[in-house]
């Protein structure tokens, strides 16, 4: 018989599927390394339970501890499937941009979710990345995960993501295409494909309001870089340690009406029921289309599911009100 002992047994080895309509005007082939498949709905899943296992292994996390993290949702997601299969808690800290469907489904799974205010400067008292410090200082026999800085992030993707991707690809992938955020998939990923094969290229979808496209290209952090965006799980105004500026080729920026338009275009027009990221990740491929060819073969991933976006990017009177339809 074959089955998996829990679900995290099920994490990983997630399919490549091909995209028809969106991209029928780019000389190439374009796959999607599509994430959804794991049980958290999320490619976060692999990184969070290869951050637990490490901590496990090194006495960071001990028996019947707290994990806690600040979170977007969907790292949090994968840190609560693998907290409840192992016997942890968890208190997830996320910043009240993020949609409403994230902060339910991480209850629904027994954490707790502390909500802070998206709008302050992060070292401010009052953000995410302070208060999930603070809590991880404060609550006894816990664990403050730190996702942005953790090398166990970027591992995750250079053991597993990365080499499925070449294996999926018979080693005929020529460009990697992701939107970038802690860093760990573009990093463990491009790092993994560029020791396969130093051609490969690796390009980076950011957002405006985030500091990493001008960073690449300039070497300076600029603060008139930063201001609040709407797209969710990409773009930082924090330079995080799993950013490895080194093996990433270019950014390409992607506005948050043509990351929702195209979210919404994904599940219309491919079948693709899918995460605000990926809407931002597609347009951004569409911008690279100069630096394809016939015989090139695009990988693009695809971060998370549509569920969690129910409330906003598909939702046509949140998206009239943001002006982003008519």
């Amino acid at each position: 018989m074959k089955y998996a002992k829990n679900i995290l047994e099920t994490i990983g080895n997630t399919p490549l599927v091909k995209l028809n309509v969106l991209t029928k005007e780019l000389p190439c082939l374009v796959l999607s390394k599509y994430e959804t498949f794991n049980p958290g709905n999320s490619v976060k899943d692999r990184m969070a339970l290869q951050m637990i296992e490490d901590a496990e292994a090194d006495g960071r996390l001990q028996p019947g501890g707290t994990i806690i993290e600040g979170t977007s949702g969907n790292t949090g997601m994968g840190l609560a499937l693998a907290a409840i299969v192992k016997g942890y808690k968890c208190i997830f800290v996320m910043a009240d941009k993020q949609s409403k469907e994230k902060v339910d489904i991480l209850r629904a799974v027994g954490a707790e979710v502390v909500v802070c205010p998206t709008d302050v400067e992060p070292d401010d008292a009052r953000s995410y990345y302070s208060v999930s410090k603070r809590l991880g200082e404060e609550t006894p026999n816990s664990w403050y995960v730190n996702q942005y800085d953790n090398p166990s992030n970027c591992k995750a993707h250079f053991l597993s993501t990365g080499p499925e991707i070449w294996e999926q690809t018979a080693g005929k992938i020529t460009h990697f295409v992701v939107g970038v955020g802690t860093g760990g998939t573009i990093s463990g990923v491009g790092s993994y494909l560029k020791m396969k094969n130093p051609n490969v290229k690796i390009w980076g979808v950011d957002t405006y309001g985030s500091v990493f496209k001008k960073y690449h290209e300039t070497g300076i952090f600029d603060e008139k870089e930063i201001y609040p965006y709407v797209t969710e799980g990409i773009g930082e105004d924090i330079l995080p340690k799993n950013v490895n500026f080194g093996v990433i080729d270019g950014f390409t920026k992607v506005t948050d009406k043509d990351a929702a338009v195209y979210t919404q275009r994904l599940s219309k027009e491919e079948g693709m029921f899918l995460g605000n990221s990926a809407g931002a990740a597609i347009k951004g491929l569409l911008q690279l289309k100069e630096h394809f060819t016939k015989d090139d073969v695009v990988v693009v991933l695809f971060h998370d599911h549509g569920s969690r976006y129910v409330g906003k990017m598909f939702n046509d009177a949140w998206m009239r009100e943001k002006g982003y339809i008519e």
